[in-house]
């Protein structure tokens, strides 16, 4: 695997948006370099008789039966709502 350089981080820090300094740069190119060294040598690892591990602990998805439950009016339970419009609860727009 090549070496990162600087103009790799500046790709990658463009694309995530990030502004960083002439000394950041260097020292994440550095540091993602030593990253990139690391996964090569896992890569290196013979990992031909070890079989992949699903699951380590035994646990299972625990999960309920849909149980229809006690059924409510509408207007008794939008009556308990600061405000409503037209049959549905009303609150202040997130996205302008």
């Amino acid at each position: 695997m090549a070496k990162i350089t600087q103009d790799d981080l500046e790709h990658v820090a463009k694309l995530g948006r990030l502004e960083l300094t002439e000394e950041e740069k260097a020292k994440f190119t550095e540091q993602l370099g030593a990253v990139l060294e690391y996964f090569e040598k896992l890569d290196a690892a013979d990992t031909s008789k070890v079989s992949a591990i699903e699951q380590i602990n035994e646990m299972e998805n625990v999960t309920t039966e849909d149980v229809m439950g006690e059924k409510y009016e509408r207007k008794e339970l939008l009556a308990s709502t600061p405000e409503q419009e037209e049959g549905f609860i009303k609150v202040k727009a997130v996205f302008e």
